[in-house]
Parts: structure tokens; C-alpha cells; sequence
């Protein structure tokens, strides 16, 4: 479960390290968001090696959308199965929800494929 001011690694290569949650899409009084959920998301850490290079137009303190990844919060499957991940993580969209990066890292479950085709196709892993 994501909430505000939640602190999120980032699963892909937009250079960014660590982002914060500003807020959970999807309802005026929505509170936690779980994996495939949009937020909202500031900058917190960057890349050094991306920021001497200039290749990256990401900075510390912008502002992105995100989709959640990962969660450490376990959820269940309709068959019965329960997933949970080590970490939270989100890769970063831009305000058309396209993303940012051109890789996503690590796995993602398989309920990603329903709204965010693009990511699952990316990784080398879908659980």
C-alpha cells in the first residue's frame, strides 16, 4: 500500500533514484494505491552520472506521474495466490502516460498488462 509521502524507488532509466508521493489517482478520498495504480510523484534523488552528461531532462524536484510497480504490501490474486515484493518501485510516466525511460529493471506482475501493455513488454519478467 502507497500513501501520501511514501518514499519509492524508481524501476526504470530516467535517471532518477528516489521519488516521494504527493497523491493517489483515482478518487477524491482515496487513500493507498497498489500495483497498476497512477500517482503522483516529486523527485527526491537523482543520478549523478546523468546529470554530468545532460542527456536526462529530469531534475530534482519535478513533478511526474507514476505507475506502481512493486509493493511490499501483499495482494491477492483471484486464484488464490498471494504476491509480494521486496521493495516498492514505480516507473515514471509523463502527463500523456507515456513513459520516460526506455527500460524498466526487475519484475512486475502480470496485472500490469491489462492498462500498462508498454512496461510488460519491457522487463524481462512478468510474474
Amino acid at each position: 500500500m502507497i500513501q501520501e509521502s511514501s518514499l519509492l524507488n524508481v524501476a526504470d532509466n530516467s535517471g532518477v533514484k528516489l521519488v516521494k508521493c504527493i497523491k493517489v489517482l483515482g478518487g477524491s478520498r482515496r487513500r493507498f494505491g497498489g500495483c497498476g495504480d497512477l500517482i503522483v510523484v516529486s523527485v527526491r534523488s537523482i543520478i549523478p552520472k546523468a546529470v554530468a552528461n545532460n542527456n536526462s531532462s529530469v531534475k530534482k524536484g519535478d513533478v511526474f506521474l507514476a505507475v506502481i510497480v512493486r509493493t511490499k504490501s501483499s495482494f491477492r490474486r483471484s486464484d488464490g495466490t498471494v504476491v509480494k515484493f521486496d521493495e516498492n518501485a514505480v516507473v515514471l510516466l509523463d502527463k500523456q502516460q507515456k513513459l520516460i525511460g526506455t527500460r524498466v529493471f526487475g519484475i512486475v506482475p502480470r496485472e500490469l498488462k491489462k492498462d500498462f501493455f508498454k512496461i510488460t513488454t519491457l522487463v524481462k519478467e512478468v510474474i
